[in-house]
């Protein structure tokens, strides 16, 4: 029997089916657009993406005859919630963390609560990124749908809940809410009080890997799936995607590159609160028992989509009519070396250490012999900088990085990945499978099922690494100087760009 991981991303959503042995026998993607019909808005419409993603399953199930799944997980986006009924009834779009509802409440929690003591319960630093703020904003401005609401579900949860599961969420999405005891693995009264949030309106909290129902007969029906097999509890695209690559132990790090690059290096311990809020970290449960995680990520992968759609839209267009993917092509006229233009990826709200929400985007040097494949060079280079600006201060906080392992459609670019590993000055391993949160998601199932002993065995079975990208020497250099000229574009331009948000 075969196992099907599923992922939800900000963009996009894939479906594929493994063995058990770890082999790739179907799958499918389908690409979808936010909407943001006022400016600072940004939602998924709801229904919009199911029909996608029940389609997407379906294509992925259907390219796999004689071995039917024998268990599912999801693995999904992180703050992102689904307003649904108890009947299974969508009510509402869901506000991506990137939507600016909600920011105007974080004074008041700040006054309620220190920094400090939020991060001791919650592993957060207050930020209008997590889920609460949208659901206080949707408390005050859309009483009507928030009283109609029986659960806010984050996707991996509603998509388990429309296939017939019940109304649940694990520890790695419940803790991109802001209300989630780090220490309890529950809800947090205190934080529950303090906003006026009702625990009756939000899932039951239940580890990843656990069972959470079973596929019903219609829905089985109508996509493709046998009715009646498991539903495992997913977690957190990128924790799934650590699960998918093989990052399990301390020292490890995978460098996620689909719509958000994402650096997560994986610890045993939890650091000092302080510690982390200097530098805009995060504390969150792995979906491996005992291990924690933090994020460190920008919208560089957003850039890249942007770079194509606007330097690159008809040939793309013809790529896709054609079933080919343009990026190999564009990726081929960037230059050696280092980009003679500087970019300074603040198109959309920033990750730590910063959060920059009031700046704009900058491309600098630019001339009229700039070719566009420098300009994507300096796209690439630049999301990466940005990392490296919280990446350099990670031992500060007690936490290594021996070596990245690198997921996600970006992966597939071996000049990419040689751009990260010369400016970080790590080795890169890039796994067989690069769509990690699919596999990471059906190790879950596996050993949810019992197919596997644990999570561990899981890994060992079905992750495959395929090669390593040492880092260049004299690239690294070069790097290092282009480095120390990009951490002073953002002082001298700062007031300007602000400027130029408003």
């Amino acid at each position: 029997m075969s196992l099907l991981g599923i992922d939800v991303g900000t963009s996009g959503c894939k479906a594929a089916v493994f063995s058990e042995d770890g082999q790739l026998l179907g799958l499918a993607y389908a690409e979808y657009d936010y909407q943001h019909s006022r400016p600072g808005w940004a939602e998924l419409d709801t229904a919009q993406v199911w029909l996608k993603i029940k389609r997407t399953i379906g294509r992925a199930v259907a390219g796999v005859t004689g071995d039917p799944p024998r268990a599912l997980c999801v693995s999904s986006l992180g703050e992102a919630v689904v307003p649904v009924s108890s009947d299974r009834k969508i009510l509402g779009p869901s506000l991506l963390n990137f939507d600016s509802r909600g920011a105007e409440y974080l004074g008041g929690l700040q006054s309620l609560i220190r920094d400090e003591q939020w991060y001791r319960i919650n592993g957060n630093i207050p930020g209008s990124q997590y889920s609460l703020t949208k659901l206080m904003w949707l408390k005050q401005y859309q009483p009507e749908l928030y009283r109609q609401v029986d659960h806010f579900l984050h996707w991996s949860g509603f998509v388990s809940f429309m296939l017939g599961a019940e109304a649940r969420v694990d520890y790695s999405l419940a803790n991109r809410s802001l209300l989630f005891d780090l220490e309890h693995g529950d809800w947090s009264d205190e934080l529950l009080g303090l906003t006026g949030i009702e625990r009756e309106k939000l899932p039951s909290i239940v580890p990843s890997g656990t069972v959470i129902g079973a596929v019903a007969g219609p829905m089985a029906d109508e996509i493709g799936l046998p009715a009646g097999i498991p539903i495992i509890n997913g977690g957190h695209d990128q924790c799934c995607s650590g699960i998918g690559c093989g990052v399990i132990q301390p020292g490890q790090a995978m460098y996620g590159m689909g719509t958000y690059l994402c650096m997560m290096p994986v610890y045993d311990r939890k650091p000092e609160p302080s510690v982390m809020i200097e530098r805009g970290l995060n504390t969150e449960h792995h979906v491996l028992p005992g291990q924690y995680v933090s994020f460190i990520y920008n919208q560089g992968g957003a850039l890249v989509k942007w770079f194509r759609d606007t330097f690159a839209s008809a040939e793309h267009r013809q790529a896709d009519a054609a079933g080919q993917d343009i990026y190999p092509a564009l990726m081929a006229e960037m230059p050696e070396g280092p980009s003679k233009v500087m970019v300074l990826p603040h198109f959309t709200i920033t990750g730590p250490p910063k959060f920059i929400a009031d700046s704009c985007g900058m491309v600098a040097g630019l001339t009229l012999d700039t070719p566009r494949g420098t300009i994507l060079k300096g796209i690439l280079e630049g999301s990466t900088f940005y990392l490296r600006e919280c990446f350099e201060t990670l031992p500060g906080a007690g936490i290594a990085i021996t070596d990245f392992r690198a997921v996600g459609g970006g992966s597939k670019s071996d000049a990419w990945i040689q751009v990260c590993a010369d400016i970080l000055g790590r080795p890169f391993i890039r796994p067989r499978i690069n769509e990690a949160g699919v596999l990471g998601a059906a190790i879950l199932a596996g050993t949810g099922c019992g197919v596997f002993a644990s999570l561990k065995v899981g890994v060992e079975t079905m992750v495959r690494l395929d090669r390593q990208f040492d880092p260049n020497p004299a690239q690294q250099r070069q790097y290092d100087e282009h480095f120390a000229r990009y951490r002073r574009l953002w002082p001298l331009m700062a007031g300007y760009l602000r400027e130029l948000a408003v």
